[in-house]
């Protein structure tokens, strides 16, 4: 009997010990199966999108810029990209070192209504072979072959519709008779933009036959220069009978020295550019603002960035070099619905 019990005993023991030889060689077992599922987890996680940032450079403070500055601003938030605005304030040593800074910076991309055809682009060109992509806004400069994007405005054409506007009212009001006529433009700024504006007016002016004798042909393209140069322009010309203005605060201050001076009635002054005062100027029949041509240049920072970012996250573009031309509004006081229904577009 005792035999029997210690057998029984010793079969116990021995499946106690297999028992606990099972539970070890399986728990590892669990564990190494365990081990690729939370691998294959992390490798299937979608990687964060590399931050993108993007810089806006404008060279002047007045509306066209500020315009444009917003496009830049708006296309930005749009796309989910960071960007940084600047203004080189018409000095070429500060655009040349503030895209050396975002250069530096490791910013991706750069969209610039530049100050020199020559200068800025050459700076631009080191900065898209440092691997910054590039767009243009407002100028269409063919050396820039390298360009993501370029949204700029025909200023020949701009200027020869507003022009075909201001020969017929002139003829109206003078006849076949000689005016004295003055021109107000940014010539030592950017003179090719310049002149072709100029060019595209007179063509105008030319077509229709219009006779005219140019008594000044200044620059001034901010508003406080355009008070006071064309204040002095209408002191030395009395006589004066209307005033082409190429460019936005030139413009507005033409208007404001026609006013100053009392003469609303008597000179007409044409301009470039279209704002809410711009085109409220338009609208008064007291302004002795009679049409302007509107560029569009929120629509060319919007559409500048968007081509930017696009290159930046395809790493493609389709045609380098390539620059659209975005069609200026003729606002004249001879529509002034055409004007209301403009200031509506655009949210004034």
């Amino acid at each position: 009997m005792k035999k029997a019990i210690a057998i029984l005993l010793s079969l116990i023991m021995i499946l106690s010990l297999l028992c606990a030889c099972a539970k070890t060689d399986t728990t590892p077992a669990a564990d190494t199966a365990s081990a690729p599922a939370d691998t294959a987890d992390t490798a299937a996680a979608p990687a964060e999108e590399e931050k993108i940032v993007v810089a806006g450079v404008v060279f002047q403070d007045d509306q066209f810029m500020n315009m444009l500055t917003q496009g830049y601003k708006d296309a930005a938030a749009d796309l989910g990209v960071e960007i940084l605005t600047a203004n080189s304030n018409n000095d070429q040593a500060k655009e040349v070192e503030l895209i050396n800074t975002y250069i530096t910076q490791g910013v991706k991309g750069i969209a610039i209504d530049p100050l020199s055809t020559e200068a800025t682009i050459a700076t631009l060109r080191t900065a898209y072979e440092a691997g910054v992509e590039v767009a243009l806004v407002d100028q269409n400069i063919p050396s820039a072959d390298f360009i993501a994007a370029g949204y700029c405005s025909d200023n020949y054409v701009n200027c020869k519709l507003v022009g075909d506007v201001a020969a017929q009212l002139i003829k109206e009001k003078y006849g076949d008779r000689t005016i004295k006529l003055a021109i107000v433009q940014f010539k030592s700024q950017l003179p090719e933009l310049s002149q072709s504006r100029v060019d595209g007016y007179m063509a105008a002016l030319d077509e229709l036959g219009v006779k005219y004798e140019i008594v000044a042909n200044q620059d001034a393209w901010l508003q406080d220069m355009g008070i006071e140069v064309v204040g002095g322009i209408i002191t030395a010309n009395p006589d004066l009978d209307v005033i082409l203005a190429m460019n936005d605060g030139g413009t507005i201050g033409s208007a404001m020295a026609v006013v100053n001076a009392g003469k609303s009635d008597d000179i007409m002054v044409f301009g470039h550019d279209g704002s809410d005062q711009i085109s409220s100027m338009v609208l008064d029949e007291s302004n002795p603002l009679q049409a302007v041509v509107a560029q569009d240049p929120y629509t060319q920072g919007y559409k500048a960035i968007e081509g930017l970012v696009n290159a930046i996250r395809t790493g493609k573009v389709e045609e380098r070099g390539v620059s659209t031309v975005v069609p200026g509004t003729v606002l004249s006081i001879t529509e002034p619905d055409a004007v209301n229904a403009w200031r509506a577009a655009q949210g004034y």
